[in-house]
């Protein structure tokens, strides 16, 4: 007969081994690095989309490394994805443009040192047609009504990113949900979703940042409403709490330099050599804006 000691032994050894694999199948696998700006010896890990996609972040991690020596590690997600890589703690900081649910994150303390940084807008582009007769539109949710009482062809990005978010407390305010043939989900970012409603001749509310810089790729679209206050985009910058990733501290010092006149120049400034016109607005432009 086995001995019984032997048999608990055994026992305790599967249960430990089925907790260590347990632990091993929902530890989160490490976000995948989009890019890395600069040369220094520190570096720190910084998630976003769209000043990334656009190359606002290239410059401000490289002026930064000039400063600090530190490496910017961009992780490329939308707001609600970087919201979630902050909370779970495997970025340092992000900047997102998702205001509600950055006040969210400060109220429950996982989140902290918010700092506006920029600004842009939102842009309903369509075909040139105009199907939906949007340009005659009193506001973004009468342009929103319109294209779903014509049935037109539109793009959500569907992803919980801050552009989706926006997206759908617009539908909410007209008290419609976006469903059928003509409501065309990509769950993808800015730039493809954008390329995607040129090829389906759909209406899409893409970031005036992206619309200056990609617009080449959307001939068959033109903006068709623009200038409801509402559909202003400020973005925030937000670190992790003290102690709760390695290089927080790096992070925050970043975010200061952001905030500094050298990063608002940076920022101002930023595609007016390459576009003529710039791609973002600074803090004290966009601070008319929060609520």
């Amino acid at each position: 007969m086995m001995n019984k000691s032997f048999i608990a032994s055994g026992i305790l050894c599967s249960l430990l081994m089925g907790i260590g694999m347990s632990n091993a199948i929902t530890q989160p696998s490490p976000p995948k690095v989009e890019a890395t700006y600069g040369k220094g010896t520190k570096s720190f890990k910084l998630a976003t989309g769209s000043p990334g996609e656009l190359g606002l972040l290239q410059s401000l991690g490289e002026a930064f490394d000039k400063k600090e020596g530190a490496q910017l590690v961009w992780i490329k997600a939308g707001s609600g994805a970087s919201m979630n890589l902050l909370k779970t703690q495997q970025v340092d900081m992000i900047m997102v443009h998702a205001p509600e649910a950055v006040k969210k994150a400060i109220a429950e303390g996982w989140a902290t040192d918010r700092t506006l940084i920029g600004s842009n807008e939102f842009y309903i582009v369509g075909p040139k047609n105009d199907p939906a007769k949007i340009q005659s539109a009193s506001s973004g949710a009468d342009a929103y009504a319109k294209i779903s009482q014509s049935q037109s062809n539109f793009i959500s990005r569907g992803d919980k990113s801050g552009t989706h978010q926006k997206e759908m407390d617009i539908w909410k305010k007209v008290g419609i949900t976006p469903e059928g043939n003509w409501y065309i989900v990509t769950n993808d970012f800015m730039t493809a979703s954008l390329k995607r409603a040129n090829a389906e001749k759909a209406y899409f509310m893409t970031d005036s940042s992206t619309w200056v810089a990609e617009k080449n790729i959307a001939p068959q679209l033109q903006i068709l409403y623009r200038g409801d206050p509402y559909l202003v985009n400020t973005y925030d910058a937000l670190a992790a709490p003290v102690g709760a990733t390695a290089n927080r501290d790096v992070a925050v010092k970043f975010i200061q330099f952001v905030a500094s006149d050298e990063g608002q120049t940076i920022i101002r400034n930023y595609g007016k050599t390459q576009y003529k016109e710039s791609l973002y607005n600074d803090a004290t432009y966009a601070k008319q804006y929060v609520h």
